[in-house]
């Protein structure tokens, strides 16, 4: 018999199922009958989160450090880098393994959340009702938000590309670093097959996340990130002693094509399958949780979890870069060099977080290659239209 005695199944117990989580406490929706299943638990210490923020979040206090400014340096040795001062920003990260024994602790003293540990095979809109199948058990709710299928196969009329990194938690017999300023990119790295640079997170003098990634097709063998971070810590920080503790390992997604907000009535998705990972970046933990109190709050004012939908420049503007990098005509490590070195640091983050006017983008994209990017720009809207022409006629 099916199980039918929730109002929400929450499909994935990540980032975005906890933000919601939240999100609906926050709007007095707490009390009501959830059912969070996950393939596994949910305790490593193996990722990490970043992002930035004006203010105080809803996690800020899991947040394990913070830093008042960034480094960039672009490809060239010589060059000197660039120091970007964020306020009104400061730059955030937030460590899994204290985001999950949070999340425990807090879902300890909520015994209307049921959390179940299964394998997810189906989750779909039936009549009034949301149905989840469940190792084989069908589950029945008011509501199912899905964060468990990201559809990752080709669209044609849009682009993938892959956010791959290795990342090693060092730590030196002697001061190296500044925990007062993070390197948010450093293009001072072979660039083979792709964008790739290295982002260091210090937290101590002595302790930091170094982590080598690449924007590419495809990803690599484990030794060669291994190899380039090795390569990194000797010949450009100069730091030849250290000892390796934590390590993390993983691959984001950066699509343009577009996701679908929800299934049928009754079932939304959200986290990466609901298009929240931001394409061109790949940056999604504070996107979700944006989301998810978005959600929370037309659930609460207008008893449906239903967001309007919108045409967003962003996003096109997102497949623009994407393309101008699938298709070898932008080097990536020249174009995030130039953004970042020529625009001020407050302008880059709120136009990543895309909370910028068109005022704003103009300005911004001012500082990149305008003849390309308006070639690509038109090539991006023609192979979108022709896209959809040609999914109408197959109809």
């Amino acid at each position: 018999m099916p199980s039918s005695g929730y109002d929400l199944i929450v499909a994935g117990a990540g980032p975005s199922g906890v933000a919601l989580l939240d999100a609906l406490a926050r709007v007095g929706l707490g009390d009501l009958r959830v059912l969070l299943v996950d393939r596994a638990p949910r305790r490593g210490d193996d990722r990490t989160w970043c992002f930035w923020e004006t203010d105080a979040g809803p996690f800020d206090h899991l947040v394990a450090h913070r830093w008042p400014a960034l480094d960039v340096h672009g490809p060239s040795a010589g060059a000197p880098g660039r120091r970007l001062e964020l306020a009104p920003y400061s730059y955030k990260m937030i460590r899994g393994g204290d985001f999950f024994a949070a999340t425990d602790a807090w879902l300890a003293g909520r015994p209307q959340v049921e959390r179940r540990v299964g394998e997810v095979q189906e989750v779909r809109s039936e009549g009034d009702r949301a149905v989840a199948v469940i190792d084989g058990e069908r589950v029945e709710a008011d509501w199912a938000f899905d964060a468990t299928r990201v559809p990752l196969e080709p669209v044609a009329g849009y682009h993938l590309l892959l956010q791959h990194f290795l990342g090693w938690e060092i730590t030196t017999p002697d001061d190296r670093f500044d925990p007062g300023v993070a390197t948010f990119m450093d293009f001072r790295v072979p660039q083979k097959g792709g964008t790739c640079f290295v982002y260091v997170l210090p937290t101590s003098p002595r302790e930091a996340l170094v982590e080598h990634t690449v924007f590419s097709p495809s990803v690599w063998p484990r030794a060669a990130y291994e190899a380039e971070l090795r390569g990194y810590l000797a010949g450009v920080l100069g730091i030849g002693s250290y000892e390796v503790g934590r390590t993390e390992i993983g691959v984001i997604p950066m699509t343009d094509r577009p996701f679908p907000a929800r299934r049928g009535d009754r079932v939304i998705t959200i986290g990466t399958a609901g298009g929240q990972t931001k394409a061109s970046t790949g940056y999604t933990f504070r996107r979700v949780v944006r989301h998810a109190r978005a959600l929370a709050e037309a659930l609460a004012h207008t008893g449906k979890p239903h967001l309007p939908a919108r045409w967003r420049r962003h996003d096109w503007m997102d497949g623009v870069l994407l393309r101008a990098l699938a298709t070898g005509r932008q080097d990536g490590a020249e174009f995030f060099s130039r953004l970042l070195e020529r625009n001020p640091p407050a302008r880059v983050l709120a136009f990543l977080d895309e909370d910028t006017s068109i005022a704003q983008e103009v300005a911004l994209m001012a500082s990149v290659d305008v003849p390309l990017f308006w070639r690509v720009g038109a090539e991006v809207t023609w192979r979108r239209w022709r896209a959809r022409r040609d999914a109408r006629m197959r109809v």
